[in-house]
């Protein structure tokens, strides 16, 4: 498992393009029958990606959970929520099935031991990506269709940020301990992301960019709002967001992203929004 520490955002100001990527950004999520995982010690949040081919593949395959975790199953502290952005998939949960179709989302609570992912097609499998945060109580594990989420028209096309913020795991749908997650879909001929740009300081946040065609690109913003940087990302990939840095995006082309939270708090109008001409 990849170990990534928390960055001092007076560092950051130096920090190389490679040294930005090689803190912030996470690539290659999705290998055929392994779990790739990234552990942020921003809010102790993980980022995971299963691709199961030919098997079928355990949520800890390949991690030392009591190393790593200290616990002695990967859920027995913490809750996940997971995306199928590839073919129709299966999630096992203790005995129970779930059946993921494209873009649908599982929140798991507190306590689950067994978790298993599968593809119903090994020429078409699922992409599982998932984000987990430290949790104090069980609530309820829940299967989120993408006809369930509550949907949020926002944006403009004048302003090139027409787009629908799908929530999931989110205080208006269902409760959880302090995950939030959900995907915005930008229209066509739309390109920007979560403008004008803030920060919230009681939470961090993770983007993952999918849908993104080959031959183009997302521009990553990130940075404290007086100290911009970027990082250039393409598809399938996601970025680390600490509370003190922006995170927003331009594509070079439409795109869709899935967003996740975990911090101090859920309340979604705390946050400190920057005007656009005044960044720098």
């Amino acid at each position: 498992m990849d170990i990534r520490y928390s960055a001092n955002p007076n560092d950051v100001k130096r920090y190389t393009t490679e040294e930005l990527r090689k803190e912030f950004l996470i690539e290659n999520l999705y290998r055929p029958d392994e779990v790739v995982a990234v552990y942020s010690h921003v809010d102790r949040m993980v980022t995971l990606g299963c691709m199961p081919v030919k098997e079928t593949v355990s949520i800890d395959k390949g991690i030392d959970i009591w190393a790593n975790f200290g616990t002695h199953y990967f859920l027995e502290r913490r809750e996940i929520g997971i995306f199928n952005i590839g073919g129709a998939g299966k999630i096992t949960v203790d005995g129970t099935v779930y059946e993921l179709g494209y873009k649908d989302c599982l929140y798991i609570t507190m306590g689950a031991k067994d978790v298993k992912f599968s593809s119903d097609d090994s020429a078409k499998p699922a992409k599982f990506y998932m984000v987990s945060a430290p949790a104090h109580c069980s609530y309820e594990t829940k299967l989120l269709k993408i006809a369930d989420a509550n949907k949020k028209p926002c944006g403009e096309a004048a302003t090139s940020n027409k787009r629908v913020i799908n929530q999931f795991i989110h205080p208006a749908v269902l409760k959880t301990c302090q995950l939030s997650m959900g995907m915005t879909v930008l229209e066509s001929g739309s390109v920007w992301n979560t403008m004008p740009a803030h920060t919230h300081e009681r939470r961090m946040e993770v983007y993952m960019y999918f849908e993104v065609p080959e031959d183009q690109a997302i521009i990553h913003l990130m940075g404290q709002p007086q100290q911009t940087r970027h990082i250039v990302m393409t598809n399938e990939q996601a970025v680390i967001s600490p509370s003190w840095s922006i995170h927003a995006a331009a594509g070079t082309a439409s795109y869709t992203f899935i967003w996740a939270m975990g911090g101090e708090n859920q309340e979604f109008d705390d946050m400190d929004t920057i005007k656009t001409n005044e960044l720098r």
